[in-house]
């Protein structure tokens, strides 16, 4: 009974340095890949458009609503102490160093992420990327670095864009709805944000995306890899499953190392 319970933590031990170490090997490949040439310049446009202009819709919902409840919750919240004019500097920090750059890396988690492990899973099991290695073509070239560039690049935008709505929306909420000063709201805003909250929440958005990209990517690769995973179209989606709770899971730690870090 002991020593069955010793080998299952074993072999669980096992697996998962075999499995961190394959997806830090397949982060460096993806890497070196950005420095090999012909660089697929159309195919970067290509995920550029469905990573970042296709999450637009969502990215502004999510960003009107956000700044909507931060405008309403936050005047209701100052009004007791009589600091209405500070609502302005408490929705645009809040969402320029924690909400802006975390809601933006779930939703493409969500979105992108997904669709971008199911997309390398069905060509693994269909053995396209095999295909790619018989016809001398670097499946990571081919597939993978397009793919982290245009979410390295895509989620920062999205980022800003998602602060600007949110901003508004706060404004929206506070403003027009619960009659806070305009002037104070944006004085308040200009002078409380600074430009290292502004480096912060870029550098968290970057890091996010890596996290995203990374994960969602490497779990469609190793489909056949992941233990538990099943076969054909049952692995797909399971491992899709875990490529968004991974990701989203890892987006949320390491907002909470980063903010102590930065800070």
């Amino acid at each position: 009974m002991i020593l069955n319970s010793v080998a299952k933590i074993g072999n669980t031990g096992r697996y998962t340095l075999s499995d961190l170490g394959r997806m830090a090997i397949f982060l460096y490949r993806a890497v070196v890949g950005v420095f090999r040439r012909p660089f697929r310049f159309r195919e970067f446009v290509r995920q550029v458009h469905f990573i970042g202009a296709g999450s637009l819709v969502v990215i502004f919902f999510t960003a009107a609503s956000t700044g909507m409840v931060l405008g309403l919750q936050g005047y209701y919240s100052l009004h007791k102490f009589g600091a209405e004019g500070m609502l302005g500097s408490a929705v645009s920090l809040t969402l320029i160093m924690e909400l802006g750059p975390v809601l933006t890396a779930l939703m493409v988690a969500g979105r992108a992420g997904s669709a971008m492990c199911a997309e390398l899973g069905i060509m693994q099991i269909s053995d396209q990327v095999d295909a790619l290695d018989c016809m001398a073509i670097d499946p990571f070239r081919y597939l993978i670095t397009p793919k982290f560039l245009a979410t390295l690049l895509s989620v920062p935008l999205l980022t800003a864009i998602f602060d600007v709505v949110g901003i508004a929306g706060g404004y929206v909420a506070g403003v027009t709805l619960m009659g806070v000063n305009p002037g104070s709201y944006f004085d308040g805003m200009i002078t409380s944000v600074t430009n290292h909250d502004i480096r912060l929440g870029v550098i968290k958005s970057f890091v996010f995306g890596l996290l995203v990209v990374w994960i969602c990517t490497g779990r469609g690769y190793f489909v056949r890899e992941i233990r538990g995973a099943g076969f054909g179209a049952e692995s797909v989606s399971r491992v899709t499953t875990q490529a968004v709770v991974l990701s989203s899971i890892s987006v949320l730690v390491f907002d909470y190392l980063l903010t102590a870090i930065l800070l």
